[in-house]
C-alpha cells in the first residue's frame, strides 16, 4: 500500500437548514486502500461522498483530492474518479454500446477506445452478446455490471462504490470482489459503501464508521475488534451507533404476523 495521500478532509461539516449533517470530520485516506465507508441510515456516508464529488455544495471545511482542494471547482480531478451509486438514473432507452462509449467520451476517451474497452469487459463480465441491447431489456444484474464498468472505463485513480453487489449472482460477486483486490494492489484507493457487514468485513482493509455526522470508529477489523471487545463488524456497529433493539422489534414483528 502506498503512502500517498490522496483524499485529505479537514474540519468537513455540512448543514441542510437547521439540521447539521456533518460536524467536523477529519479524515486522511492513502493510495490503496479499501476503505469500508459504513453507518446508519442518515449518517452522512452520502453526503460526504457527494460533496467529493462536487454533487453537493455549501459545506465548511477543506475538501483535497489527489491534492487539490475541490473548491477551486476544477473540474479536472472529476476525470480521475468512478463511481457507482446506490440508486443510478441509467438512460435505459440506449444500448449498452452507446451508453458506454457516451461516457467514456464524457471522461476524456475517443469513441474507439471507449467502444473496444466496453465490449472487452462486457465480455469478461459476460453480458457480451448483450453489447448493442437496449439496456432497459436487462435483468437488475446486467444493468449492474454495466453501471460497474462505466466507473471504471476510463481507469480511475479512486473510485467510490455504493452496494456495488446489488442484484449480482454469486459468481459475479466473486468475480468484482477479485476486481476490487486487484485494483487496490494497483495503487487504486476504493470506498466501499454497503449495509451488508459481511462483505464490509471480509473487503476492507480500513473501515470508517460514521453516525451522526461524526467519526465513531476508524481502523482495521481487527483493531476496531480489539478496541471494542466484539465480534463481528455487525456487532461493533450495532454497539458504536447505539442499536440493541434489534431482537426485541423481531419478536414483537413476527408477533403482530402471527396474529389471527
Amino acid at each position: 500500500m502506498g503512502n500517498d495521500v490522496t483524499v485529505e478532509i479537514k474540519n468537513l461539516s455540512m448543514s441542510y437548514g437547521e439540521k447539521r449533517v456533518l460536524k467536523g470530520i477529519n479524515l486522511e485516506i492513502h493510495q490503496g486502500e479499501i476503505i469500508g465507508y459504513i453507518g446508519p441510515n442518515g449518517a452522512g456516508k452520502s453526503t460526504t461522498i457527494k460533496i467529493i464529488l462536487g454533487i453537493v455544495h455549501g459545506y465548511q471545511g477543506e475538501v483535497k483530492i489527489l491534492g487539490q482542494d475541490i473548491s477551486k471547482d476544477s473540474k479536472e480531478y472529476k476525470r480521475r474518479i468512478g463511481y457507482v451509486p446506490e440508486i443510478a438514473d441509467i438512460y435505459d432507452s440506449l444500448t449498452a454500446r452507446e451508453y458506454l462509449t457516451f461516457i467514456g467520451e464524457l471522461y476524456g476517451l475517443t469513441f474507439e477506445k471507449a467502444d473496444v474497452k466496453a465490449e472487452k469487459l462486457m465480455e469478461l463480465l459476460g453480458i457480451k452478446d448483450s453489447y448493442n441491447s437496449r439496456i432497459s431489456s436487462f435483468s437488475k444484474g446486467m444493468k449492474q455490471k454495466v453501471l460497474i464498468i462505466s466507473s471504471l472505463l476510463h481507469n480511475p485513480d479512486i473510485l467510490f462504490l455504493d452496494e456495488p453487489l446489488s442484484g449480482l449472482d454469486a459468481n459475479s460477486v466473486m468475480v468484482v470482489k477479485e476486481i476490487l483486490f486487484h485494483l487496490s494492489k494497483q495503487g487504486k484507493t476504493i470506498f466501499y459503501s454497503s449495509h451488508i457487514m459481511d462483505v464490509v468485513e471480509k473487503i476492507s482493509n480500513r473501515i470508517i464508521l460514521l453516525n451522526n455526522g461524526e467519526v465513531v470508529a476508524d481502523g482495521s477489523f481487527n483493531e476496531l475488534k480489539e478496541n471494542i471487545k466484539e465480534g463481528t463488524l455487525e456487532q461493533i456497529f450495532n454497539q458504536l451507533t447505539g442499536f440493541n433493539q434489534y431482537e426485541t422489534i423481531a419478536e414483537e414483528f413476527v408477533s403482530v404476523v402471527e396474529e389471527v
